[in-house]
């Protein structure tokens, strides 16, 4: 099944009970809780609170959105316990990380070894604790193409380290289709925009492309989520219309 929810970082403005109140005006299941701005890193006691208000409000914690960037960190495996700790309290199936801070083609093998280790080792570490970790399908880092993602990927070659996925600006709509296809067998969540050249636009513009995508998501049947990021002009009504669009696009799939 796919449920739907938000990134709380889409509206860093926002207190997370504004977020769980505007979440739950849109109808949706679920929030991915970022890591830099609503649930720091290693603040318990917040994620404590933030958990309980989600659950007690009906709502699923999607996942945890931290802002760990692999290989960036003198000790990039004690760096991530706290990253874990929050997690917890959270209770959060997994957590988002990020495949460090340079792109595929500028990467050289020793940086490859470097975040291929450290990822296999948080991995491992999550898995004690039963959370999944899973890359930023982001520009700039070693998943920046479906190609090096899945050479990451098989590299780490650890069942608890998965993927997210989003339509990257720089490829055509067929090109995402294939790096979606590419990277279905380790594929956790989805972050859901419509961005043109332009910018920011509405979701619903990225109907045709989006009920494409999901025909493909839809071929797995474990549980995931597709949410929302990304929310042109960033106002509470725009965001309501792209959370009714991301509903009807799922139905549509």
């Amino acid at each position: 099944m796919i449920y739907t929810g938000i990134v709380s970082v889409t509206f860093r403005k926002k207190t997370p009970k504004e977020i769980i109140e505007l979440t739950k005006r849109a109808g949706l299941d679920g929030i991915e809780w970022g890591g830099d701005v609503h649930v720091p890193h290693g603040d318990t006691k917040l994620a404590r609170e933030v958990r309980k208000m989600t659950e007690d409000s009906g709502l699923k914690v999607a996942s945890y959105g931290s802002y760990h960037r692999i290989g960036t960190e003198n000790d990039g495996v004690s760096a991530f316990k706290r990253v874990i700790d929050s997690a917890k309290e959270l209770d959060a199936p997994v957590i988002r990380v990020w495949a460090g801070n340079k792109a595929s083609e500028v990467a050289d093998d020793e940086w490859w070894d470097k975040c291929v280790k450290e990822s296999y080792d948080i991995a491992e570490l999550a898995w004690e604790y039963g959370i999944k970790v899973a890359y930023e399908y982001h520009n700039n880092t070693l998943t920046d193409t479906s190609k090096s993602a899945v050479k990451l990927l098989e590299r780490v070659n650890h069942a608890n380290m998965r993927s997210y996925w989003q339509p990257l600006k720089t490829m055509t709509v067929e090109e995402r289709i294939s790096s979606l296809k590419d990277i279905l067998p380790w594929l956790e969540n989805v972050h859901v925009h419509h961005v043109s050249e332009a910018g920011r636009q509405p979701l619903k513009d990225g109907k045709e492309n989006w009920v494409e995508y999901f025909k493909v998501i839809k071929e797995l049947k474990e549980d995931r989520f597709a949410m929302i990021e990304f929310v042109m002009g960033e106002t509470d009504e725009q965001f309501i219309e792209d959370a009714r669009a991301l509903k009807e696009f799922i139905e549509l799939a």
